[in-house]
């Protein structure tokens, strides 16, 4: 392997290995069916000393596959993981000029593997916590049409390093991701999935922290079929650098749940404490006009003002949740239009 393919890039735009046309030649065109690609990203930052047997794990050859490639995401790191990606076989890597955070080398995966000609993208992290031997069957799934995502889904409570906090979040998270998307995945923030081609241009992450909830939660509002399918784990080889203390695991994953109900449900999430607002209100001052009626009001003006301010406070709610959810619609028209041009510019060079 030729370390001259590892290029450093100045901005977020793919740098890496030679770039293959998926073209079919034009006397086969019409017998012929269109080799299938598979490329296998992997988001890394200072991943030098884990990364030579987390890329040994990895498929070289899948079945139905006609060409699989490794990419190394290396986000900023301050070792030698992208020589290290590349004296063990990685095909490409991309270089983000400083760390951006797991969230923003996802996203720069995608658009590097689809600029590439993949038509399956599967995602694993670096620190080799996942057992590569469940690809082929994320890859299937998808090329057999049963989802856009699959998600590997880990045996959360069987995983013995795994403390009960974390394994309690795990689930909550998945219950978000039911909740507010109707995708029932078990394991929501597991980051080991395969994804179509499709599914890698429709998707937008505004968190720079992570994008496993988001994403899922974007899938179930876009229509994107999602499954989960159980996957093996490896014995830890590092902490989690997601995780530096509970609390602020805790802060920022509620603060990105918060963020996609207001994204993708901002009717829900104005319209429900409104509601209740409004309805408490009306309760207070129906309890005030009883008072009145009886002869009472005097006694009861604080009542009187606190049942004006609910109804005010919802009133204005909902009025800003009506608006959202117009939002919404732009949303939807603009993204659409992003999908478009990403189809036309996201594409191997012919």
């Amino acid at each position: 392997m030729n370390a001259r393919r590892s290029l450093r890039a100045e901005g977020p735009v793919f740098a890496g290995g030679p770039l293959r046309p998926n073209a079919v030649p034009a006397r086969d065109a019409r017998y012929a069916r269109k080799p299938i690609k598979v490329v296998i990203q992997l988001p890394c930052r200072d991943e030098a000393e884990q990364l030579p047997a987390t890329l040994a794990a990895l498929p070289r050859r899948l079945p139905g596959v006609d060409e699989v490639e490794w990419l190394v995401i290396d986000d900023g790191s301050s070792d030698d993981t992208a020589d290290v990606a590349i004296a063990h076989g990685a095909h490409a890597v991309l270089r983000l000029p400083h760390n951006r955070g797991l969230a923003r080398a996802f996203c720069a995966g995608l658009e590097a593997a689809c600029r590439r000609g993949a038509d399956v993208i599967v995602n694993v992290d670096g620190d080799n916590q996942y057992d590569a031997a469940a690809i082929p069957e994320l890859v299937a799934r998808v090329l057999a049409g049963r989802a856009d995502i699959v998600v590997g889904c880990r045996p959360i409570e069987r995983i013995a390093h795994f403390p009960w906090w974390k394994k309690r979040l795990q689930r909550l998270g998945s219950a978000v991701v039911r909740a507010a998307a109707s995708v029932r995945v078990d394991d929501a923030t597991s980051g080991f999935r395969a994804y179509s081609r499709d599914a890698a241009m429709r998707l937008n992450v505004y968190s720079s922290y992570t994008y496993t909830l988001e994403t899922l939660i974007q899938a179930g509002q876009s229509g994107l079929r999602v499954e989960g399918m159980p996957v093996g784990v490896n014995p830890p080889t590092r902490p989690s650098r997601l995780i530096r203390s509970v609390p602020q695991y805790l802060g920022r994953s509620m603060l990105t749940i918060v963020r996609s109900f207001l994204t993708y449900r901002p009717l829900e999430f104005f319209l429900v404490p409104s509601g209740l607002c409004m309805s408490l209100g009306a309760l207070i001052g129906a309890r005030f006009l009883y008072a009145f009626a009886q002869g009472d009001g005097d006694g009861h003006v604080q009542s009187l003002i606190l049942s004006a301010l609910l109804i005010v406070v919802g009133t204005v709610g909902a009025a800003v949740g009506l608006l959202a959810n117009q939002m919404v619609v732009n949303r939807r028209l603009l993204e659409e239009q992003q999908q478009s041009r990403r189809r036309a510019e996201w594409r191997p060079p012919a």
